[in-house]
């Protein structure tokens, strides 16, 4: 999944399910009320918290996004962390947020559940910082040598889909290489101990092993060829009862992921450069160069809704989930909105 560069792995992303899951008591009820218009004037937007990294952390900091939202009578209210899209999906249909960035694998699979959520914004496929890691010095060199190979993959998401890519790319049958499931926060340690052979990940998770723990890609997104967008996701009702927010929140992830983008280097380490959930100067220079080749934030087009499609089928054609999904009923076109958004 890609999210703005958010490098706190193992201590952040272990609690983000359980902080956005158990998002209660009665400031979340307040939160609650405000969003769906019950009680008072301003509406309130729940974001996973940014963490350290991205031009959301920088938002939140300089307080750029609640004069963004002021403009339609809304503010935000930092919910959490950001982590895996598979819990927020369940804390989008469960009114405990209102807005949540993954992946379309992810979305896909949640999807294919009980879906509470649409999507209303994308970013074409990080070619650059997702793919199949291995350990600098293995004997594998290409894909046909992880047959027989254990692979860390996180189920239904972007980490299975990389890895289902490029087996089918390279014609070898999904059951001459081992899954091995595990979640993305939990599997540096398992990778570096060489309990598995190789790692199917994304930019968090890839950058600290490429900079800290010798590794290297096998193969990247582009290789596989990834339709792996990532996608923003609204809350059903939020979106339905409070469409100008939305388009004011696009608005904002548009015009600064193209500042981030440009000057990648200036939005890493916002709150502090010390610590877990700081980026390293090893880190640095790749956290960079991955970063000005992210796409940014932009409407739903048909093209991209046909690649959704694409990425759909594959899914069912794996088994990953037992029907075909039809992404397009969950689809927002940003621009038809109330409002105005850059």
């Amino acid at each position: 999944m890609r999210t703005p560069v958010r490098l706190a792995a193992t201590a952040t992303a272990l609690t983000a399910a359980a902080l956005i899951l158990t998002a209660c008591g009665s400031s979340a009820k307040n939160a609650s009320a405000s969003a769906d218009g019950k009680s008072g004037a301003e509406v309130v937007l729940r974001v996973p918290d940014p963490g350290n990294s991205g031009f959301l952390a920088k938002g939140k900091q300089d307080g750029s996004l609640d004069r963004a939202l002021a403009a339609v009578h809304a503010k935000v209210a930092w919910t959490g962390s950001a982590g895996p899209f598979a819990p927020a999906a369940q804390a989008l249909n469960a009114d405990q947020l209102d807005v949540a960035q993954g992946s379309i694998t992810s979305a896909v699979a949640a999807l294919a559940q009980k879906p509470g959520f649409k999507l209303f914004a994308q970013t074409a496929p990080d070619e650059a910082g997702e793919g199949i890691l291995v350990k600098n010095g293995s004997p594998i060199k290409e894909v046909k040598d992880l047959v027989g190979k254990k692979v860390a993959v996180s189920q239904g998401g972007t980490s299975e889909y990389l890895l289902l890519k490029a087996l089918e790319k390279n014609g070898i049958p999904v059951d001459q290489v081992q899954r091995v499931y595990l979640r993305a926060d939990q599997t540096s340690g398992v990778f570096n101990s060489g309990q598995v052979d190789a790692w199917a990940t994304w930019g968090t998770f890839s950058i600290p092993a490429i900079a800290n723990a010798g590794a290297h890609f096998l193969v990247n997104g582009k290789a596989v060829g990834s339709d792996n967008y990532a996608v923003w996701a609204a809350r059903s009702a939020f979106a339905e009862q409070h469409p100008e927010v939305l388009k004011a929140f696009y608005g904002y992830l548009h015009e600064n992921g193209a500042k981030e983008k440009a000057d990648p280097a200036a939005y890493l380490n916002v709150f502090t450069d010390a610590g877990p959930t700081a980026v390293t100067a090893a880190e640095k220079e790749i956290a960079v160069d991955f970063g000005k080749q992210r796409a940014v934030d932009s409407p739903i087009t048909d093209a991209d809704t046909a690649r959704f499609g694409v990425v759909a089928k594959f899914y069912a054609d794996q088994g990953v989930t037992k029907t075909l999904v039809d992404v397009k009923p969950y689809l927002i076109d940003v621009n038809s909105l109330a409002g105005s958004a850059k």
